[in-house]
């Protein structure tokens, strides 16, 4: 596992957002070379002196003495192999660290949109905080501009993104012009959506466009006690049916806390009656981070338990032609009828395996576990796999 900040050494080089470049993204030509860190980590010692020449905003080293006379430099002072080229990094010059910001052929590359939240969820992994970052808008910018343009997919997570107001309708059309191959998936808790015509912005916005929204009960008083703010249910269901209206690509999002379990069918049944427009409902594992540790008693419940409750709504879910996936549980805790239902979605900076996964046979189709889970998160069921022994 890579972390996403290293510590660093610098020379010449400001603070900002800068692409790791080897021949491959110079001969792109996609990139400007004064937003670009030349790699000479593992660069050939002969015949890149007209290379070296080139106006670069710097360079990678393993050594300083690699560099040219004069020219800015960089050399991270924990794993040399922490970053690659095609990752983009914010530099930190003033605190002697660079953060990872992009990861080429990660699957869980995010530009986050803020801190601000207007819910409070007892599960919150990234918890809220009440200032104000809209100076993050010009660093997405920066960033969106040095993806790869190949990129499959991207997440804009908070926080609320909808908080940013004009911002995240700027965002999502920066995206469409800088990586128009790219789907863009924003995690929202949609609240915002139908207030003054705000989903309307997204109309033709954007051609890979797909809203991630939360709904944890079939009634407001579970809802709203989930995400600690009275009223939201009624809101997230405007803002459902406006971004509808808006003819915006919906996925519903369920953490599967205890208290979202035991009401998961009913769920399940409130999402085809009155949500029919969804293309997709996601049935996620609590991420043990954040406020979740805090709140582990009421949150937690072993899958192996979730399974009749988990079973039951898929089944009815599927048969109705509504597509579903179950994320951050591991296979040995899932029943094997459930099993073409499970993705690998946790993050790769974030998974992780237990000891007793070495030998389980279908470790390579298995998301695995967060790499701060405890025994307290743990299930009961997990164990390796013989893939010969009988469903």
């Amino acid at each position: 596992m890579h972390p996403q900040q290293a510590k660093a050494t610098f020379s010449g080089l400001e603070h900002g957002y800068y692409k790791v470049a080897g021949l491959q993204e110079f001969a792109a030509g996609l990139y400007p070379l004064e937003r670009m860190l030349l790699d000479l980590r593992h660069a050939p010692t002969a015949d890149i002196d007209s290379l070296i020449a080139l106006p670069w905003a710097g360079f990678m080293v393993d050594e300083a003495d690699r560099v040219p006379p004069d020219r800015p430099w960089m050399r991270c002072e924990t794993d040399q192999d922490w970053t690659s080229p095609g990752d983009v990094l914010e530099l930190q010059p003033s605190a002697s660290r660079a953060a990872l910001r992009y990861r080429r052929g990660d699957n869980g590359n995010v530009l986050f949109a803020t801190e601000q939240c207007n819910s409070y969820c007892l599960m919150c992994s990234q918890p809220p905080r009440v200032i104000d970052d809209y100076w993050r808008l010009e660093q997405l910018h920066a960033l969106i501009d040095l993806i790869d343009k190949d990129e499959r997919s991207l997440a804009v997570s908070g926080g609320e993104p909808m908080l940013l107001g004009d911002g995240l309708v700027e965002v999502i059309a920066h995206c469409q012009a800088a990586l128009p191959q790219t789907h863009v998936h924003v995690l929202s808790n949609g609240r915002l959506a139908g207030e003054g015509g705000y989903a309307r912005r997204f109309t033709g916005l954007h051609e890979s466009l797909t809203w991630g929204i939360p709904l944890y009960g079939d009634t407001p008083l579970l809802h709203d006690y989930i995400v600690q703010r009275q009223g939201a249910f009624a809101q997230t269901l405007r803002g459902l049916y406006a971004m509808e209206q808006a003819k915006q690509r919906i996925e519903i999002r369920i953490v599967l806390v205890k208290d979202a379990v035991q009401r998961l069918e009913s769920i399940a049944r409130f999402i085809y009656r009155n949500l029919p427009f969804a293309e997709h409902v996601a049935l996620m594992g609590v991420e043990p981070i954040g406020f979740a540790k805090a709140h582990h008693q009421s949150l937690w419940m072993d899958p192996i338990d979730m399974g009749p409750a988990l079973s039951d709504s898929v089944q009815f879910l599927s048969s109705r032609n509504i597509a579903v996936s179950i994320y951050n549980l591991p296979l040995c805790t899932l029943s094997r009828e459930l099993w073409s239902f499970s993705r690998q979605s946790i993050s790769h900076w974030k998974q992780n395996y237990r000891p007793e996964c070495q030998p389980c046979q279908v470790r390579q189709r298995c998301g695995g576990f967060f790499s701060w889970v405890t025994p307290d998160w743990l299930s009961r069921g997990v164990a390796p796999i013989n893939q010969l022994e009988p469903a």
